[in-house]
């Protein structure tokens, strides 16, 4: 029998963060889909709305409502919306400046700056804001109704009462005796493949062999003795 040719394993390719992005370079996420049935004469009539957060993850975040009869037309109203909304977040490292609660009617969001590696601590709409909006680590705590729209709204309430050090000292003629703040760093594009990353760490833990010039002087020392 002829030998068969093994079978070739397909290299899995991740997306990064540069294909998940338009030529603005903002990412979108549907953060809740809505589903509404209407009964006419003939039966059911199904309406779909569609909660979309955009943002570049730089400090730009806006939020989108979009209602259509099919999910994709809902989702892509509601990113064209979240696009005329958007609104620019203050930074401070890879946290906020401050705490500050946000309140949209009967929610309110309570965002709280952390250190670094605590990474977002929250419900499923405020971190789609907050991640999209640049911060990595933050702590936040919700009461009232947790309803989507509602945080969503909210927590852009919040980001918008954000204030830097040199708002403050410009809005009250001030000069603060402070450390200096650290300027946030832009998220890393780099991305590897899952083989590629285990090759780096095959290679890493791979021991030196020694060069052949050396083994050469060590056999003639010994002959020599």
């Amino acid at each position: 029998m002829a030998a068969t040719a093994p079978p070739t394993r397909r290299r899995r390719t991740k997306p990064t963060v540069e294909d998940k992005r338009d030529e603005q370079g903002l990412e979108d996420q549907l953060v809740k889909l809505f589903r509404c049935a209407t009964v006419v004469k003939g039966g059911r009539r199904f309406s779909f709305g569609a909660v979309v957060v955009v943002g570049d993850r730089r400090g730009q975040v806006g939020y989108g409502y979009g209602k259509a009869n099919e999910v994709p037309p809902a989702v892509e109203k509601g990113v064209k919306q979240a696009k005329r909304n958007l609104m620019k977040a203050p930074l401070r490292g890879s946290t906020i400046p401050h705490r500050v609660i946000g309140r949209y009617g009967a929610s309110r969001i309570v965002l709280i700056p952390a250190s670094e590696g605590t990474g977002v601590i929250a419900g499923a709409a405020p971190r789609a804001v907050l991640e999209l909006a640049g911060v990595k680590d933050v702590l936040t705590k919700s009461y009232g109704s947790n309803a989507a729209k509602n945080l969503v709204k909210a927590t852009l309430d919040g980001l918008k009462q954000l204030r830097t050090r040199a708002q403050v000292e410009e809005l009250r003629g001030v000069e603060m005796d402070l450390p200096p703040e650290p300027v946030a760093v832009p998220e890393s594009e780099e991305h590897f493949d899952d083989e590629d990353r285990d090759e780096e760490q095959t290679d890493a833990a791979a021991p030196e062999e020694p060069a052949a010039d050396d083994t050469m002087n060590d056999e003639n020392k010994t002959s020599q003795e």
